[in-house]
């Protein structure tokens, strides 16, 4: 369809149904969606179509939320984690230079050009260009076409949310890439490993895999990471809304800046405790032998690695038995899990609030005050600091009937929009033909 067509289609309701049942949008968020979506079509005709007559494809990925197995992933570990229905949109037309052109609303355009793909560039490190070199660098290496295109984009994955903006525009590109070259065929897990392949090699940041392949799979899924190379993925049978529940994110407002240290401290001292038990990573040892020598590993690498390499081994077990009960349809047994592992992350992972400044323990307070607003209307919920921690946001599983109250609470303290209340998206990276 022309841009033209696709403004005309969405207007009249005809993609609706696919946002309810592919992207999990609310039936109360549809004309929000539509509206987005309008806006990204004339974001295009502004930059690539004034004319609104050339042939484009609309996309959508959405973000991702970490469920369970708080910094398990880089120690080999096992998580469970889901797509939102928050989503980065686009429309995507072929140009026949090579040359990929991306404008996302708000930003600069990215101009990338075919040679970009050939070798990371040092000076475009940490930007959005970076990933696009990437991603084409990652598709050619397994075999797949690339080719140039147009594309503008439209995000409510905000930046700085914990819910991976960044990872949902990484797979966002590869699903363009996917769809206009490769006729749909590539897998998601395999848009997902050439996501981080781009953010690690040529964006220059050592993340893990949870977060594309939440995005790019969807629904609630799970991932043994024992074998990196080869980490088994499974989708997991559960919808959350037919349960009764809402996925609440709380942004506490808190300050990222100068929290490097903190972040890598966390995989630092796990990987210490591994190294002095003579293997590389926690998932190759045992809670047994952390405890037969704790007193040598107190001294060699400290108390606060010892309690980290405690947590991450209940909390791989902890996943375990969540995705057991999400299997069973134990919604109890699921969500005393998030409140075990929010409990370690607390005591025992400690990354709820940085050292650097414990004034502002905004991620403390807003656990705080949800356990107390929760459990005081007898509320059957759970909670836990939500992704990396030391600042940021914190997510609470709460009964439908009681997230508008919860939100207008949290929101006073936390400010207007500091909530998002979610659903689960069923579908990852989909094109909405």
């Amino acid at each position: 369809m022309t841009i033209r067509e696709w403004k005309a289609h969405i207007l009249a309701g005809d993609r609706d149904e696919a946002f309810a049942a592919r992207c999990g949008i609310a039936p109360e968020r549809i004309p929000e969606q539509r509206a987005r979506a309008v806006r990204c079509a004339e974001l295009f005709a502004q930059k690539y179509d004034a004319e609104q007559l050339r042939a484009a494809e609309f996309f959508s990925v959405g973000g991702r939320s970490e469920i369970s197995g708080n910094h398990t992933d880089h120690n080999h570990g096992r998580v469970i984690a889901a797509s939102i229905s928050l989503d980065v949109l686009a429309f995507a037309s072929r140009r026949g230079d090579g040359v990929i052109r991306v404008q996302s609303e708000g930003f600069d355009e990215d101009v990338v050009p075919p040679s970009a793909a050939d070798a990371p560039d040092p000076s475009k490190r940490f930007t959005s260009a970076a990933i696009i070199a990437g991603m084409e660098r990652a598709f050619l290496d397994a075999g797949y076409a690339v080719g140039g295109f147009d594309a503008a984009t439209t995000s409510n994955v905000l930046k700085g949310s914990g819910l991976s903006s960044s990872a949902a525009f990484e797979v966002m590109i590869g699903n363009i890439l996917n769809h206009l070259y490769n006729d749909g065929r590539v897998p998601a897990e395999r848009i997902a490993r050439m996501a981080q392949f781009a953010e690690n090699k040529y964006f220059g940041k050592p993340c893990g895999l949870m977060d594309q392949t939440a995005c790019a799979v969807g629904g609630f899924i799970t991932i043994d990471f024992a074998d990196p190379e080869k980490p088994v993925i499974e989708k997991l049978p559960f919808d959350l809304s037919e349960a009764g529940y809402t996925l609440c994110i709380t942004d506490t407002g808190g300050n990222h800046a100068d929290l490097n240290e903190d972040y890598a401290s966390v995989p630092a001292e796990m990987k210490s405790v591994a190294a002095a038990l003579g293997v590389t990573v926690l998932r190759e040892t045992t809670r047994e032998a952390v405890l037969s020598e704790i007193g040598r590993l107190r001294a060699e690498c400290g108390d606060r690695a010892v309690l980290r390499a405690l947590h991450f081994f209940a909390e791989n077990e902890r996943v375990a038995a969540q995705v057991e009960a999400l299997r069973a349809g134990d919604l109890d047994g699921f969500l005393c899990g998030v409140l075990a592992s929010g409990s370690s992350s607390f005591r025992y992972l400690q990354n709820v609030y940085t050292t650097k400044n414990v004034r502002e323990q905004g991620l403390s307070l807003a656990l705080c005050l949800t356990e107390r607003y929760l459990t005081e209307r007898g509320c059957r919920a759970a909670w836990r600091v939500h992704g990396g921690g030391f600042a940021g946001t914190i997510q609470a599983f709460v009964p439908a009937s009681e997230a508008a109250g919860y939100a207008a609470f949290m929101e006073s303290v936390f400010g207007q929009g500091a909530v998002y209340t979610l659903r689960i998206r069923p579908e990852g990276a989909i094109c909405l033909r």
